[in-house]
């Protein structure tokens, strides 16, 4: 089984890569790489998009990697199972709207806004450590409770306009949308790679999971 990190100079990808190698050894579960190739991404058995920074710009730099066409393919078409990553998971949304309004992939119901905490002591971004609250449960979230921690960095979040799809849920002085997904397709808006066990033990699942 190949998994692929898809590298779209968009991110530090070294402790994502690291996190996943980590697991797919302690899970069996085959080899993982990171790869700008589209060929790659084609034939891979699971797919992964990180993302830092803002949304245009993430949203611009997949679309001129050469490798966009490949992963909607291998997504919809294959069913390939998949997973976003912080900006990652926001590009999985209809629209962005972080300085100028940019289409996602539409794979989520939802558009990405800033966070707007009601407290006004609570700085944006959202950074550190905050505890899930899971609405809905999942494959990818298997041994996971409420109240376990994750870590975020980020001022934006996808507003879900079908609430099926929000599967956890942090709160920052508001509710804060945590994972979203459907079908073949996960996001989440923390960090795995830097929320230790919690983190190690979805990345264990997705690694596994056969939606």
């Amino acid at each position: 089984m190949l998994t692929a990190i898809i590298d779209y100079e968009s991110g530090n990808l070294h402790s994502a890569d690291k996190a996943f190698q980590k697991m797919a050894r302690e899970a069996d579960a085959g080899e993982v790489v990171v790869t700008s190739e589209a060929e790659t991404v084609a034939k891979a058995d699971r797919l992964v998009l990180p993302g830092d920074g803002a949304f245009p710009a993430c949203a611009a730099a997949l679309a001129e990697s050469g490798v966009k066409e490949a992963l909607v393919e291998a997504v919809e078409q294959r069913g390939v199972p998949f997973m976003g990553i912080c900006v990652g998971m926001q590009l999985m949304a209809r629209m962005g709207h972080e300085y100028e309004e940019t289409r996602g992939l539409g794979w989520a119901d939802g558009e990405v806004m800033r966070i707007t905490p009601s407290d006004p002591g609570l700085k944006v971004p959202h950074m550190g450590w905050n505890d899930l609250m899971i609405d809905i449960q999942h494959p990818v979230l298997e041994g996971v409770r409420s109240g376990d921690h994750a870590y975020f960095v980020h001022s934006y979040q996808i507003r879900m306009a079908d609430p099926a799809q929000r599967i956890a849920k942090v709160d920052y002085g508001e509710d804060v949308t945590a994972i979203v997904g459907s079908e073949n397709r996960i996001g989440l808006q923390f960090h795995p790679e830097k929320s230790g066990p919690t983190g190690l033990r979805m990345i264990a699942n997705f690694l596994n999971w056969r939606p």
